[in-house]
């Protein structure tokens, strides 16, 4: 067993590692955050309702009890993060997309998104409205900054903002790597939530197909993209339409339980059919 999970770790961490090389990221560096890492999962995780001591920590990680104990002093001292989610903005712009695409208030008779105006005109709702529908407590320019900074609309003559893509993908660098953290992170969450033999059991699907001629896989990627872009938008009418989907200001109704999140995601990658994982 510990042979697996070494074998496990090692095809997780080699394209982790060779990315933190290109980018200058050093043993070091990567050995100091997995130590705080570490640490903050075993406070995390720690049972019994008090504080663990640097000893309980030192047994369950490993590190030395002076080591612990530093870091944890390090980390009292240093200053709080800030109060507002770094995804917010990000996360907030992804669901104003997946609105404007899903909901029928706001797409043709073909089922294509809609030009809208800012505040709606007569009975054609506007970005206003999209927001109320997509649950966003965000100002309306806002959004609008950063889906023009991201390249997903335009604004027409006539001043009307026009979907230029049904998927919102960040164009900063760092929300590149917010994006990237909150996927592949819940991604994780659920494959080890399986392994584990937690209940229920969350989706985890991949197609593999080996040997394919690059002209055929060149025909067929962008038809693949359009069905799992299809695939997303019918999830989220779903969620939409059966008004399953509130924010956390808004909470669950009576009898409702306790607000929970989901992120169902599709991910591809190809590459030459003997460079194995």
């Amino acid at each position: 067993m510990e042979s697996d999970i070494e074998n496990m770790l090692g095809r997780l961490l080699r394209p982790l590692v060779a990315y933190l090389m290109r980018r200058g990221w050093g043993y070091i560096a990567f050995r100091d955050l997995l130590k705080r890492v570490y640490i903050d999962e075993a406070v995390r995780n720690h049972e019994g309702g008090t504080s663990p001591t640097d000893s309980q920590i030192s047994a369950v990680t490993g590190i030395n009890r002076r080591e612990v104990k530093r870091l944890r002093e390090a980390a009292a001292t240093a200053a709080p993060p800030p109060p507002r989610d770094p995804m917010a903005g990000v996360n907030a712009a992804a669901r104003v997309i997946g609105t404007w695409v899903s909901a029928a208030a706001f797409r043709d008779a073909t089922g294509a998104p809609r030009p809208l105006t800012v505040r709606g005109e007569g009975d054609d709702p506007g970005f206003d409205a999209l927001l109320r529908a997509a649950k966003v407590d965000v100002r309306g320019r806002t959004i609008i900054e950063e889906l023009e900074r991201a390249g997903v609309i335009e604004r027409l003559a006539d001043d009307r903002i026009s979907l230029l893509r049904a998927a919102f993908t960040p164009g900063e660098p760092r929300d590149k790597l917010l994006f990237l953290a909150a996927n592949v992170g819940d991604h994780m969450r659920s494959a080890f939530h399986n392994l584990a033999g937690d209940s229920p059991v969350f989706i985890e699907r991949a197609l593999f197909h080996n040997g394919i001629g690059e002209t055929r896989l060149n025909a067929a990627r962008p038809v693949l993209s359009d069905m799992a872009d299809r695939l997303l938008r019918q999830c989220n009418e779903h969620l939409l339409e059966g008004n399953l989907a509130s924010t956390e200001a808004e909470g669950a109704g009576d009898g409702e339980g306790k607000l929970r999140r989901l992120r169902l995601g599709v991910y591809y990658y190809e590459t030459d059919a003997d460079d194995r994982p």
